[in-house]
């Protein structure tokens, strides 16, 4: 229970290993930042976001577009789980599973703090607009396609963390 007798989420009382799928899955905000192709400079192993989408991410929800088959169409397609999450230093900030892991609150603008399946957008947060399709860019361009907004947009979420 927390303050006042309110009884607290579930992402509050319950470690990600011990989640359910449903409760790991719902943690995702749909920003869709994940689904951008990323590259690593091999000098430093800094990470460097682009604007290049994969091929079955819908630009205007943010979703995948085959969700259930994604490994099989896009076998480099990353599985966030409790395990992989620490290992990905270069989850975005805003991310649920990343603040979930340091033991940080969700922002308000979280789907499942505010209820909205579109707080995630009307915050700035998602990439909805802003991305091309891995499809329309050949590998050898995406240098061309480096973003710096993947840590941007609406900074509230800093007021509600721990």
């Amino acid at each position: 229970m927390g303050v006042g007798g309110d009884i607290l989420p579930f992402w509050e009382t319950t470690t990600p290993e011990d989640m359910t799928t449903e409760q790991w899955e719902s943690l995702c905000d749909g920003c869709g930042k994940c689904c951008l192709n990323k590259l690593e400079d091999w000098d430093t192993g800094e990470i460097h976001f682009t604007n290049v989408a994969c091929t079955l991410f819908d630009d205007r929800t943010c979703r995948c577009r085959d969700y259930e088959n994604r490994f099989s169409k896009v076998p480099d397609c990353l599985k966030l789980t409790p395990q992989s999450v620490p290992k990905y230093a270069w989850l975005p900030s805003t991310c649920a599973y990343r603040l979930v892991e340091e033991g940080r609150r969700l922002p308000k603008w979280h789907p499942l703090i505010s209820k909205s399946p579109h707080s995630v957008h009307e915050a700035g947060i998602s990439v909805r607009g802003r991305t091309i399709s891995e499809d329309d860019v050949a590998e050898d361009d995406y240098e061309f396609h480096l973003v710096d907004w993947i840590d941007g947009g609406s900074m509230d979420y800093l007021a509600s963390s721990k």
